[in-house]
């Protein structure tokens, strides 16, 4: 009996099961519910059953850790156990009570599948969830086949109807990543987590009037799951002439409760370079000189960023929550080396030169935001008020040294040796009030928005002969501050069954003040616009959907082009910003029709007045010097025709093409001149996607931009074919891809500018050609969403020049 009771005692202790019963509301029991074992820390499952006829069940063979139970069955809420920690034995878990769900149907209908393409409004509606077209793809992937959309893979870029610096939202908030971290969350972010995308190429006044680009809304499905997920990615690669690059992203997400939070840190590092070759013919006094000059610099640079957000969901109805983020960047070019050469008229050598310049730039940035949303008795009916502060300090260094060699018997030129900083900070401050009233059919907006921006420029320019000198004539501080109040209402409604409507009207009141410290000149403007916006919707049948809108929009400059320092290439080339730059304005018209949901056609016409262009060229040709500067244009005339569809040649093959076909028009003065350039173009972006069997996967595209113009230069056709492979593993949590861009080092500018005394050509080289291997993987519960937003300072960050 002895050495029996032992044996039990042993087999008792080696057996390790999970032991509960489910019940319903009259504790009667639940035949044949589902129950499922789930990890207490992310909700991630263990095991799932079916429970027995007495609503009995067991889970045997768990081993240690700390779990919850769920019971689930159609008709009926969803039921939690408390989290308990198992180590073994048989546990009791407590009984697990059904209730039944409890709607109140005022009628039934019986309603179809929503298309994959759908037009509103005011916006693109892509229908991603239940999607056979979307199923098993990622956030990108579901973008890339959006009508109008393309996604710049090598640059990690999006465009909309060809234009760049469009504005990402994530459930109707702005995301607050920069545009490479945004593109490497989507790649990792599967589409079956997505409800909806939103394609708004014309913003309501809702929207900032500031950007012209349009708004891509990205939707994410509703859920009250727990836990915690993330998303890891790495790369590595190497661009043309062996230049390295490695980048690194992690994101995590966490709900427990009342609280949420998310974290995303993100890290760049890599080597490049750019090359230019630049020929000038420069008349002056009957005579032409003309500069041909090379240009070749290597360049180092690294990037890092984080975001930090919490919300706490204080009631039913009002959350509350604070964001941190922010960002370093560095970039440094050890030695940029021009060779050049001076003609005379007859072709002859005047001189020629060498330069070395030595250049460096760093930036930061920190970010803070709080905001409230409350929503009211009444679905729709809410409040949202969001507070932003943010800084930037960034410092740049330049050091360029020039020696001169002339024909034998000629005197040169001593040599030109100088160095300039140019230390710059701005501060932004931003409160915003949005307000939402549901009215009959339709949905009442009204919002207020106040913000304050405070930069300051010191640029101090040194010049060496025996010792180091300041240049008073090109030493400059520049101050600049400005404040932008606006309010806003837009309504909403039907006036037919088929037929929907939007009326909105923005007033903003600028006043800025830009002040040339050294220069003694103050730039003092104090102007309020109003801003209206109309769309039309109707439903031809079916088939058929029209949609025809307007609105009015302002484009203010960056704050850096107002500075107007000076930045070299060499003595005869530079840069200068323009402190009388002017706001840009935007009549914007759009018709859109789609057709069956699949073909998307849109035709849009835009009139700029004021147009900013970045660099436009301008002579000293006493002095045979160029340089490039930003400044206002005439107008722009803008017509573009935008064909889209997604292809679905197979089951196992996608393609998706996109084509637009434009007229550009520019009209301006220059030395009391008439520049008149207008020119028909086209762009053209397909993409290839078939997928193997064992999760493998290819695709194949590339991209041509036909002759186009950027201001005042006029640029050749452009393009490039891009190639990737991806194995997908681990049950589609991790991926491995190959991606291979440019390979045949098509993507080149060559461009330039015949008018008056301006005869400008111009070549670029960089290292488009890439290839990158990418590792990405999801862990945790993949259902946990935080709560994404925007924050008030969104368009004046915009105008922030990050770039170097």
């Amino acid at each position: 009996m002895l050495l029996f009771s032992a044996g039990l005692v042993s087999g008792q202790s080696r057996e390790r099961t999970l032991r509960g019963n489910v019940v319903d509301e009259k504790n009667e029991a639940f035949p044949l519910v589902n129950v499922f074992l789930l990890q207490a820390a992310d909700s991630v499952m263990v095991k799932g059953m079916a429970a027995d006829t007495d609503g009995q069940y067991a889970f045997p063979g768990i081993g240690d850790g700390d779990f919850l139970i769920m019971a689930s069955m159609v008709g009926f809420e969803k039921v939690y156990s408390n989290p308990f920690n198992f180590k073994g034995g048989v546990h009791q878990v407590p009984i697990l009570r059904m209730i039944p769900e409890i709607q109140e149907l005022s009628e039934v209908k019986v309603v179809a599948q929503k298309p994959f393409i759908e037009q509103e409004v005011d916006r693109t509606v892509i229908n991603v969830e239940n999607s056979i077209v979307a199923a098993g793809s990622t956030a990108l992937e579901v973008l890339e086949r959006s009508p109008g959309v393309t996604v710049d893979q090598q640059n990690d870029r999006l465009k909309l109807r060809g234009k760049e610096g469009i504005i990402v939202q994530i459930d109707g908030k702005q995301s607050y990543l920069s545009e490479s971290e945004l593109v490497n969350l989507l790649r990792n972010t599967p589409s079956d987590n997505i409800e909806k995308i939103e394609l708004i190429t014309n913003p309501s006044a809702k929207y900032d009037a500031a950007g012209n680009s349009g708004i891509i809304n990205i939707k994410f499905k509703k859920n009250k799951n727990f836990g915690t997920n993330g998303n890891l990615s790495v790369g590595a690669g190497m661009a043309s002439r062996n230049k390295p690059r490695a980048n690194g992203m992690l994101t995590l997400n966490h709900k427990e409760g009342k609280l949420s939070w998310t974290a995303t840190g993100n890290g760049f590092r890599g080597e490049g370079f750019n090359q230019q070759v630049i020929r000038r013919v420069i008349p002056f006094e009957g005579q032409n000189t003309t500069i041909n000059s090379v240009s070749d610099s290597d360049w180092k640079a690294y990037y890092y960023s984080f975001r930090v957000g919490a919300d706490y969901q204080a009631t039913d109805k009002t959350t509350v929550g604070v964001l941190f983020s922010g960002f370093g960047n560095k970039w440094s070019n050890p030695l940029r080396f021009t060779e050049a050469e001076l003609l005379n008229h007859d072709n002859s050598l005047q001189q020629s030169y060498t330069t070395s310049i030595q250049a460096s730039n760093r930036m930061q940035n920190f970010s803070g935001n709080a905001n409230l949303k409350h929503e009211f008795t009444g679905k729709g009916k809410e409040l949202t008020f969001d507070v932003d502060y943010v800084q930037y300090d960034s410092k740049g260094y330049n050091f360029m040294d020039t020696r001169y060699v002339v024909p034998e018997g000629e005197t040169a030129l001593p040599d030109d040796i100088f160095r300039n900083n140019m230390p710059s900070k701005i501060h932004i401050g931003v409160a915003k009030l949005d307000y939402t009233q549901p009215v009959g059919k339709g949905k009442f907006e009204a919002g207020l928005k106040s913000s304050y921006v405070q930069a300051d420029n010191n640029m101090v320019f040194e010049t060496l002969s025996d010792q180091w000198w300041i240049d008073p004539s090109r030493t400059n501080r520049f101050k600049y501050t400005e404040n932008i109040n606006a309010a806003y209402l837009n309504f909403n409604n039907q006036l037919t069954a088929k037929t929907k409507y939007q009326l909105g009207i923005r007033a903003e009141h600028t006043h800025s003040i830009g002040n040339s410290v050294t220069l003694a000149t103050i730039r003092d403007r104090n102007y309020v616009n109003f801003f209206p916006s109309v769309f039309l919707s109707h439903d031809l049948d079916s088939s058929n959907v029209l949609n025809l809108s307007y609105s009015y929009r302002i484009d203010r400059p960056n704050y850096q082009s107002l500075n107007p320092f000076e930045y070299y290439l060499d003595p005869y080339t530079f840069g200068r910003g323009n402190p009388h730059l002017r706001p840009q304005y935007t009549h914007s018209f759009q018709l859109v029709h789609v057709f069956k949901s699949f073909l998307n056609t849109t035709l849009a016409y835009s009139r700029i007045k004021d147009v900013i262009a970045q660099e436009v060229p301008h002579q000293i040709a006493e002095e045979n010097k160029t340089y490039m500067t930003p400044d206002n244009l005439d107008h722009q005339n803008f017509l573009s025709l935008t064909l889209s569809a997604p292809l679905p040649v197979t089951k196992w093959w996608t393609f998706q093409l996109n084509a637009t076909g434009t007229y550009n028009e520019y009209k301006t003065y220059y030395r009391n001149k008439l520049y008149d350039m207008s020119l028909l173009t086209y762009n053209l972006y397909g993409n290839n996607t078939i997928k193997l069997p064992d999760d493998w996967s290819v695709e194949a595209g590339g991209w041509l931009n036909g002759p186009g113009l950027y201001g005042m230069l006029a640029m050749k056709t452009q393009g490039a074919l891009n190639f990737g492979v991806q194995k997908s593993f681990m049950e589609k949590k991790a991926s491995l891809k190959l991606n291979i861009q440019d390979p045949f080092w098509t993507n080149r500018f060559r461009g330039g500018t015949q008018f008056e005394d301006i005869d400008l050509t111009i070549r670029s080289l960089w290292p488009s050609r890439q290839v990158r291997l990418t590792f990405s993987y999801r862990f945790g519960n993949q259902n946990v969403k935080t709560r994404q937003r925007n924050t008030g300072s969104d368009d004046l960050q915009q105008r922030v020049n990050t770039q170097n």
